[in-house]
């Protein structure tokens, strides 16, 4: 997967490097749960190259806004669909250097130490009330990618209305899970690749395929 992330990589950055041939520098608008992937792939990417990658990590909303405001990225990896469409839709997005890359799972986490665990998520399960005096964090369910999935399996499931008024909304889905390992929420809704990285949190519960769209990576050069 690194080979063919390097090699997506190279071939999008072709274009910037005419721009960057000064400083041999690409700049890339990158969603914050692709962090620990994008780092090792740019170390492997500038050995490769020759050529700096310097990238600015965020929720793919804010990420979009900054470069139809002019923020200079010859590279943007978001992680949801409609953040991409926006783009093209405002002329800030080649359409045709669309790459889809990777796909991802919703999960519950929890503490590493809390004594929730095994949480079977299905149709009526009751969020609200396992979450107790607690809140439920995620991103913000109004743009950030991982609350706009979160929000559509809890609406699917039946759980959201209940819910709702404990959501801890951040603004990317690194922070929601900060919240959890520091105990701060009892409860988050991230990607299971968030969750494996930070020894703090707890897989409790694994959403359902048919809950929610699945959330996949797309990088598109702008």
């Amino acid at each position: 997967m690194t080979r063919f992330l390097i090699s997506v990589l190279f071939a999008l950055a072709v274009g910037a490097t005419t721009t960057h041939a000064e400083d041999k520098t690409i700049t890339v608008f990158a969603a914050a749960s692709l962090t620990n992937a994008l780092d090792d792939v740019d170390t492997a990417f500038t050995k490769k190259s020759g050529l700096k990658v310097v990238v600015s990590y965020g929720a793919s909303s804010a990420l979009i806004k900054q470069i139809e405001q002019g923020a200079p990225a010859d590279v943007f990896a978001s992680a949801d669909l409609r953040w991409m469409d926006y783009g093209v839709q405002k002329k800030v997005i080649k359409d045709d250097t669309r790459v889809n890359l990777l796909g991802n799972k919703l999960v519950l986490i929890a503490a590493r130490d809390a004594k929730i665990d095994n949480v079977t998520i299905r149709p009526g399960f009751d969020l609200a009330k396992l979450a107790g005096d607690g809140r439920v964090a995620t991103g913000d369910v109004r743009a950030v990618p991982v609350g706009l999935y979160a929000k559509a399996a809890l609406e699917r499931l039946g759980a959201w209305a209940a819910v709702e008024p404990k959501m801890a909304m951040t603004e990317n889905v690194r922070f929601a899970l900060t919240l959890v390992a520091r105990g701060e929420a009892p409860l988050g809704i991230v990607y299971e690749t968030d969750a494996k990285i930070e020894p703090g949190v707890k897989v409790v519960g694994v959403f359902p395929d048919n809950s929610h769209v699945r959330s996949s990576i797309r990088l598109r050069r702008p």
